[in-house]
C-alpha cells in the first residue's frame, strides 16, 4: 500500500482525518457502500474506514453531460423512504449519492465521475446513455449506461461489468469453487476477438477498431472503482476478459 501526502476531514468520520492511499486490495467504501480499489481516503490505522477518492472529494452540486437539464445535489444518504437506484449502474443506492430533485435521477459518486471517453492508447470507448446494439454480456439493448467502441460493435453495460467484478472477487478472495472461476473467464469475449469476428480477418478488411488492445474491461473496471488510472484493475480485468 502506498501512502500519499494528502488528508481530508469527512463529517461521517469525525474522529480522525483521512489519508489518501493507494491500495491493490479491494475495499468496501464506507460512503457509498460500493466496491473500490486503487486510490482511497482511509483511516485504516485506527478505524478501518475507507472512502473512494470520488466520495472523499465530493462537491455540494454537480451537473452531468448525459443529463443536461439536471442539477445533482450531494446527499450523505438516499433521500426519501423508497429504495433508490443509481441511474448509471442500476444498482441500489445505499449511501452517498448525487440526487436531482427535479428529475429524480440518482448517481453513485464514482458513477458520476465515469470518464466520457476511455482510451487504451490506440482507440476509444465512449460512455453512452443507452445501447442500440446488444451488450456483450447480457445481450440486452436500451437504457443503462454503457461503454461502446468507436465503431459501435463492442458494447458493455456498466451494470454488467459491476456484476462480473463482484463475481470475480468472490472467486478470487472468498475461495469459491474453482470451476466457477473457469466459467467466468468465458463470460465476456475479448474486445479484439469480437472485432475480428465482426469485421473478418482478411488483410485490409479488418476495421481500425480491431487494433484495440483487449483492455476494454480493464479500463471500465478502473473507472467504475473510482480510479480511472488504477493499474491494479488490469489484474482483475485480465482475469475477466480472458
Amino acid at each position: 500500500m502506498k501512502i500519499i501526502d494528502k488528508e481530508l476531514y469527512d463529517p461521517i468520520h469525525p474522529k480522525h482525518n483521512l489519508k489518501l492511499e493507494y491500495t491493490e486490495t479491494p475495499f468496501n467504501c464506507d460512503g457509498c457502500k460500493e466496491a473500490g480499489i486503487g486510490l482511497k481516503y482511509s483511516c485504516q490505522k485506527y478505524c478501518d474506514f475507507d472512502l473512494h477518492k470520488a466520495c472523499g472529494e465530493k462537491t455540494p452540486t454537480i451537473t452531468h453531460p448525459l443529463y443536461k437539464k439536471c442539477e445533482f445535489q450531494f446527499c450523505y444518504e438516499p433521500p426519501g423512504k423508497v429504495l433508490r437506484i443509481c441511474d448509471a449502474c442500476r444498482k441500489d443506492v445505499l449511501g452517498y449519492v448525487y440526487h436531482c430533485k427535479k428529475c429524480g435521477f440518482d448517481l453513485h459518486p464514482c458513477c458520476a465521475n465515469l470518464p466520457r471517453v476511455l482510451n487504451d492508447g490506440d482507440q476509444n470507448l465512449y460512455l453512452c446513455l443507452k445501447l442500440s446494439s446488444s451488450c456483450h454480456r447480457c445481450g440486452r439493448k436500451g437504457l443503462g449506461w454503457s461503454y461502446r467502441s468507436q465503431c459501435k460493435t463492442y458494447n458493455l453495460h456498466v451494470s454488467c461489468v459491476k456484476e462480473l467484478l463482484v463475481e470475480s472477487w468472490e472467486a478470487m478472495y472468498l475461495n469459491v469453487d474453482k470451476n466457477k472461476v473457469r466459467e467466468m473467464q468465458t463470460r465476456i469475449p475479448s474486445l479484439r476477438a469480437t472485432m475480428e469476428h465482426h469485421h473478418g480477418r482478411k488483410e485490409g478488411k479488418v476495421s481500425k477498431c480491431c487494433q484495440m488492445a483487449g483492455s476494454a474491461v480493464q479500463m471500465i473496471i478502473s473507472a467504475i472503482l473510482g480510479d480511472p488510472t488504477a493499474i491494479i484493475a488490469a489484474v482483475i480485468g485480465g482475469f475477466i476478459s480472458k
